[in-house]
């Protein structure tokens, strides 16, 4: 149809030229960019992705910048903790000079005071930025949540958002002097002394500076009933000649129990000269001295099934008494006593003569002197310084028990895991052992002290196969260090030595460790910093495979356009002649 109103061809070519116009701008943008996704318009949600990512990216940059300047204190620490690990080796050879006869101390002394001072010196120049992991002011260095240092090392992100991870590591690994003590060259102050009286003695250090704990524990051991007499004789028996006693054993001790008491066992026993000549034969019916009268004495009761004994009394050195005879109870009548009682003596019986009862002591009761005393934080391990015991009474099988800092603050209602009164401590102990022992009494008998006791309602038992006792007691931390490196001084105390240089060799050793853990921190941190700048990199692959342009696909696109604009161009040309064709024929 032709019209000389409408030139639809024009407008059909016009159009055409447009669109083409359009993409030919789109296209030379993308050219001029280098994105093929440069606002949200372009493409919303690649846009939204790679805005996104771009933004992570500058966070990584700045992550970076902290893991650079974390390493920089780790080196910063390492390069300390190298310099007193080399001094104290300096240290150690200056003590075992001292050693050398004819050395003057004081020169000695005087060479380590100036590689204390050093030391000092290292530790407090140990500094980044203010930061000084070397000399530290941790209110209790042992406190994980106090101790810590968080070094930023990663970017995460989650669908909760961005978040930064980091790595953990203790100033108590590494610092060398604490404000309040602690460090490792300062003297460890999470002592438990006596444990609240369960062992008798503090710790102490040996020689090879090492510190460790008494080897007895505290323990009670009853003693069986038994008496002494001085021998005098010779004896000589004739064929009439005999000695015979009663003796009673095991008897109870009205002073320790309420009735009703047992009375013992009573035994008669004779000893005439048959039976001498049977045990000392050829010396016609003669006991010349003490050692063939125990011989003797212990051959008859034994005969006898008496229940006793003779025997004699060590010296200490390897030797005996003169002329001293024991005689006691074996504890083997049955009964719960421990007791023994000679009575209706006659004959010469060379100094053994009639004897009031000789009870036995019962040792299932004892005292614990209390002083307060603290469970302490124990670095990583949550639960703090664990403490191991084993109980028992009158030899019968011992129970292990164990306590920590959590168990303690958990059973008291605290947070500090102190046991600060003897009342307290009943509690703590009655907790430990009170379900395996029902029949044994805990309580405090005054500020300081606590009993503890078997019921003497249940147990009648005396002797010696009473007793009652904590053994195999062990603290996780033990043993601790108790010298302070500043405080070494060869010419004050001398005689220590030995332990100076133990002592020397046991730090040494920390400060090697603690190289050792700064050396790892920083090896981590470094690979940490290498992932990081890799994923920043892989993170600008990401964004650009989402929004770059494909220079070659847009160039060619470009040149199809251009070709197509001027074929557009020819066409509207076309279609405008049409219509002045026939607008020729009116003139």
């Amino acid at each position: 149809m032709t019209s000389l109103l409408t030139n639809t061809s024009a407008m059909a070519a016009l159009q055409t030229l447009r669109g083409i116009a359009s993409r030919s701008a789109e296209a030379q943008q993308q050219i001029s960019s280098g994105m093929r996704v440069e606002t949200a318009a372009d493409n919303a949600a690649y846009w939204s992705i790679a805005t996104t990512m771009r933004s992570d990216n500058k966070a990584m940059t700045a992550v970076t910048d902290v893991i650079n300047l974390g390493s920089a204190q780790i080196d910063t620490a390492y390069n300390g903790i190298t310099a007193v690990s080399d001094i104290l080796s300096e240290f150690k050879s200056r003590l075992i000079a001292a050693k050398e006869p004819g050395v003057d101390p004081a020169k000695i002394q005087k060479e380590l005071s100036q590689l204390q001072q050093q030391v000092v010196s290292v530790a407090n120049a140990a500094s980044f930025s203010g930061i000084n992991w070397l000399k530290t002011d941790v209110a209790d260095i042992n406190d994980n949540d106090l101790n810590r240092v968080s070094l930023v090392n990663a970017l995460h992100r989650s669908e909760n958002g961005l978040s930064l991870g980091t790595t953990d590591f203790h100033l108590s690994e590494v610092s060398l002097f604490n404000k309040d003590g602690g460090g490792i060259l300062q003297a460890d102050t999470r002592k438990l002394k006596t444990i609240g009286g369960v062992r008798v003695h503090d710790t102490f250090m040996d020689n090879n500076g090492v510190v460790r704990m008494y080897p007895d524990n505290a323990v009670n051991g009853g003693e069986n009933g038994r008496f002494g007499f001085t021998f005098t004789g010779p004896l000589t028996f004739g064929a009439s000649d005999k000695i015979e006693f009663d003796v009673t054993v095991d008897a109870d001790n009205p002073a320790d129990l309420d009735p009703p008491y047992h009375p013992g066992k009573t035994t008669h026993v004779t000893i005439d000269r048959a039976f001498v000549d049977t045990w000392l034969p050829g010396q016609n019916g003669v006991i010349s001295d003490y050692k063939q009268y125990a011989s003797v004495l212990y051959r008859a009761l034994s005969a006898a099934n008496a229940g006793a004994y003779a025997n004699l009394t060590s010296d200490g050195r390897g030797g005996t008494v003169p002329n001293h005879v024991n005689v006691g109870t074996s504890e083997s009548s049955g009964l719960n006593g421990s007791s023994i009682e000679i009575t209706n003596l006659t004959g010469s019986a060379g100094g053994l003569s009639n004897r009031a009862t000789d009870y036995g002591s019962p040792a299932s009761q004892m005292v614990l002197f209390f002083e307060p005393f603290k469970v302490y934080p124990d670095g990583d391990n949550k639960d703090g310084v664990r403490i191991d015991f084993d109980f028992s009474v009158n030899g019968a099988p011992a129970t292990h028990h164990s306590f920590d800092r959590t168990y303690v603050n958990a059973l008291l209602g605290k947070d500090t895991g102190e046991i600060q009164t003897a009342d307290e401590m009943v509690t703590l102990l009655h907790a430990l052992v009170g379900s395996s022992w029902p029949n044994v009494i805990i309580e405090a008998t005054s500020p300081g002290t606590i009993s503890v006791r078997s019921d003497k309602d249940v147990d009648r038992l005396a002797g010696s196969r009473t007793g009652i006792g904590f053994t195999g007691i062990g603290v996780s931390i033990e043993p601790l260090a108790e010298q302070n490196f500043l405080d070494i001084d060869i010419v004050a105390n001398p005689e220590w030595l030995d332990r100076y240089i133990g002592y020397i060799e046991v730090v040494s050793a920390e400060v090697i460790d603690a190289g050792a853990v700064l050396g790892a921190l920083d090896k981590r941190m470094v690979m940490q910093r290498d992932f990081t700048q890799t994923l920043m990199s892989n993170l600008d692959k990401g964004v650009g495979r989402l929004v770059d342009a494909e220079m070659n696909e847009a160039s060619t696109r470009v040149k199809a356009l251009q070709t197509q604009q001027q074929l557009a161009i020819q066409s509207l040309q076309i279609a405008n002649s049409n219509s002045q064709n026939i607008l020729q024929l009116f003139q």
